[in-house]
């Protein structure tokens, strides 16, 4: 199976989504200074560093998810604890902004949201069914003389 491979293209993918992300909220910040926009009476300077935070943020949280993605990718072993975590986490973030980019931005950015969940996913599921094939090859029946394990042992 192509474990390795959708490992290291999903990392790729969040790295560049990450960068997207930090620009657009860049961009975005800009054109609210620039435009001396207000919500609601709020500062429009307040409103443009916490769009240049909130994209820093997610930036952040994207780039460590495809670091995550990258050392799976390396080591051929699935996330674990802190790792595995984040990956479910931002599997269910872009669901939800998939359904969500369909009303707001459109069909292309949906598909956009479902391949990077696809690719999440399918690392995901892929690991934990080598691991469990490997665990439950283990310990199926002891070593042996043959095999290395030395004497077989009394049942």
């Amino acid at each position: 199976m192509a474990r390795r491979p959708v490992a290291w293209v999903a990392a790729i993918v969040l790295f560049a989504e990450a960068i997207g992300i930090a620009l657009l909220n860049w961009f975005l910040g800009l054109v609210v200074d620039h435009q001396e926009m207000s919500l609601a009476g709020l500062d429009p300077r307040a409103m443009s560093v916490s769009a240049w935070i909130a994209g820093a943020l997610f930036g952040l949280y994207l780039v460590l998810c495809a670091i995550v993605l990258a050392r799976v990718a390396v080591r051929d072993r699935g996330p674990a604890g802190f790792g595995r975590i984040l990956l479910i986490s931002a599997a269910v973030v872009h669901g939800l902004l998939g359904a969500f980019s369909i009303g707001l931005v459109g069909w292309l950015a949906f598909v956009f949201m479902m391949v990077v969940l696809g690719l999440i996913v399918l690392t995901l599921v892929a690991y934990d069914r080598k691991e469990q094939t490997d665990g439950a090859g283990a310990g199926d029946a002891p070593a042996g003389p043959a095999e290395g394990g030395g004497a077989p042992q009394p049942v």
